[in-house]
């Protein structure tokens, strides 16, 4: 995701980004993306979590969607060869405006510290989901920068931006939505899975 839009949410270097994550398929699992779901990977940056959602897909399409053409051409090479992968240039503030078909699941990875109207976001991305539908947060745990280092240098954004799972929840909830599962995702980060509610139907 660019940080034009959203601030301090710039795409990390692929080396210490796979470092952090060597297996995003199993972070991909953990965050119970199923085979069937429709899933908008929003702020897809360079495609990491894109193309292993793709993996985990069988039946059904993700979209990475991503307000810098640079990141979408890097997430379209990562996916290179799939079948399964849409891509969408846009601002994730118009997402309901842009996608043609509600998703099942929306995933935000790593971007939702820098968005100036988390709430508003949320509201958007309650109105691109089906009845019923998730969405993921993957977020920093509130612990200081100094102390989350990856190939030997503190990482991710600054201190005063990482938010605990309840400043999350108390952001995401009043758009419409209840906090449903919490995966711990080491060995920095935290996935807070909300259910779209009916109110927000």
């Amino acid at each position: 995701m660019s940080d034009r839009l959203f601030p301090a949410t710039a795409m990390p270097d692929q080396d210490w980004w796979h470092a952090l994550w060597p297996d995003s398929d199993h972070v991909v699992k953990s965050l119970l993306i199923e085979p069937d779901m429709r899933v908008v990977d929003l702020g897809c940056g360079d495609g990491y979590f894109t193309a292993a959602i793709a993996r985990r897909l069988r039946s059904s399409h993700v979209i990475g969607f991503d307000l810098d053409p640079a990141m979408l051409e890097q997430a379209k090479k990562a996916c290179h060869g799939m079948t399964n992968c849409d891509w969408q240039l846009g601002d994730a503030m118009e997402l309901s405006q842009l996608i043609k078909i509600p998703a099942d699941y929306v995933l935000i990875a790593n971007t939702f510290h820098g968005v100036p109207d988390k709430t508003g976001l949320a509201r958007e991305i309650a109105t691109s989901l089906q009845p019923f539908g998730q969405f993921a947060v993957v977020n920093w745990h509130p612990i200081a920068r100094e102390q989350t280092p990856v190939l030997g240098q503190p990482r991710g954004p600054r201190t005063d931006l990482r938010m605990s799972v309840e400043q999350t929840q108390a952001l995401v909830e009043p758009a419409g939505f209840e906090l449903e599962t919490l995966v711990d995702l080491p060995p920095y980060h935290y996935g807070a899975i909300f259910r779209k509610t009916m109110l927000s139907s």
